[in-house]
């Protein structure tokens, strides 16, 4: 088989993936579609407590789409022999990408100095819960503890209800994309140096990056936030509001966006009541406010308010399910999802990469791999003998 090329942007790159779970794959998958040779090693089956969180179900939509445009081998790094066989690997890599405990790198003899030494142009990409160092370093982390303590839960939610976990993986999914983000410079910087190093990510401060304004405002006003429910915490009108047939989002921040809202309202009293008179006013009289837009807004339908408000320059959207959002012409016409048949003619359906560049897009072109899939035809490209590769099957190495 030949090697998979999504894209010609980074063809030229060999990258390990020994990511796990969500937040190192969704990093990886980043590189994949855009072209990289992502090989993905996994312990052989039955080596992992774990494997059925992350790995059992490759045929499931998430694993699919987390691992798409990869290959897969697999390597025991606790049996002999194996590190000579994952230092063969580096030899010729470009990234290496992990993400368990600080700690287990060193163990197992993957940690940057042991790399570096045997490829100086190597960069390793570590990410982890709490990060390489400080008092929680070696404790385990998931999302949603990370949603807990980076500040999240307390943003999230109606007033009042208590701490609410965001519907998505938000610590996971930013910790990937800032790893990722750290590779592709470090491999920029490579350029002129020509020296590999160390990337790491922790998903408790990519959850408080990402926390942004809150905790930017907090840093230098001492303004604590709080929970907003579907009211944007210091714009207004922004949230959601109630039509003859549903709801639907709003975001009329500015005073411009006001003024056009009024007029299509047919509502110039708005603009002269001094409890509307600017931003700042509007958001202290919040309740009011919104009280007098859903009276006009329940005179007609979601589909009907999205479309004018649009037109009027007043940015307002309707609120999906899944299903609707799928459905949606300017999602489907927007080649945001894409189906690719498998090897054995099945269909599976893929979330397009967000990045686009013109001239050497990413793309979706192979689904995720099998179990060990390309273990013999991995060790045969960096030297080994189909006898030698034979024995270490035997050995359970691979």
């Amino acid at each position: 088989m030949s090697k998979i090329q999504a894209s010609s942007a980074l063809s030229n790159l060999k990258v390990l993936d020994m990511s796990r779970v969500r937040a190192g794959p969704n990093c990886v998958r980043l590189l994949a579609d855009f072209g990289a040779d992502v090989i993905r090693i996994e312990p052989p089956k039955g080596v992992d407590p774990n494997e059925g969180m992350f790995a059992a179900n490759r045929e499931g939509g998430d694993f699919q789409n987390l691992n798409r445009n990869k290959r897969a081998m697999t390597l025991n790094l606790k049996k002999p022999g194996a590190l000579d066989i994952m230092m063969r690997l580096v030899k010729t890599a470009d990234v290496v990408v992990e993400n368990w405990r600080p700690d287990i790198k060193n163990k197992l003899g993957v940690d940057y100095e042991s790399l570096a030494k045997v490829n100086p142009r190597i960069i390793l990409a570590s990410i982890s819960g709490y990060g390489q160092e400080g008092p929680y370093a070696s404790r385990p982390g998931f999302d949603q503890i990370m949603q807990g303590m980076g500040g999240l839960m307390s943003v999230t939610g109606i007033p009042g209800q208590g701490p609410v976990r965001a519907g998505l993986a938000v610590a996971d999914m930013s910790a990937g994309l800032y790893a990722g983000i750290g590779i592709l410079t470090a491999l920029l910087e490579r350029e002129r140096s020509g020296k590999g190093q160390w990337v790491h990510a922790s998903l408790l401060h990519s959850q408080i990056a990402m926390m942004d304004f809150q905790a930017a405002r907090y840093l230098n006003e001492g303004d604590v936030a709080g929970q907003a429910g579907n009211d944007h915490p210091t714009s207004s009108p922004m949230g959601l509001f109630e039509a003859s047939d549903g709801v639907f989002n709003l975001g009329a921040s500015g005073q411009g966006n006001w003024v056009r809202l009024c007029e299509l309202a047919k509502r110039p009293d708005w603009m002269a009541d001094p409890d509307f008179a600017n931003e700042k006013t509007r958001a202290v009289n919040r309740a009011k406010c919104n009280q007098a837009l859903n009276e006009v807004f329940r005179t007609n339908t979601v589909a009907y308010w999205v479309d004018n408000l649009n037109k009027a320059g007043v940015p307002a959207g309707p609120v999906y399910n899944v299903p609707e959002m799928f459905a949606d012409e300017h999602i489907k016409q927007s080649h945001i999802s894409k189906m690719v048949k498998d090897k054995n003619g099945k269909e599976k359906g893929f979330i397009t990469l967000p990045t686009v560049l013109s001239r050497t897009p990413a793309d979706v072109v192979t689904t995720a791999p099998q179990w060990g899939e390309h273990t013999a035809e991995v060790l045969g490209e960096v030297g080994y003998s189909e006898a030698e590769i034979a024995k270490f099957y035997e050995q359970g190495v691979v």
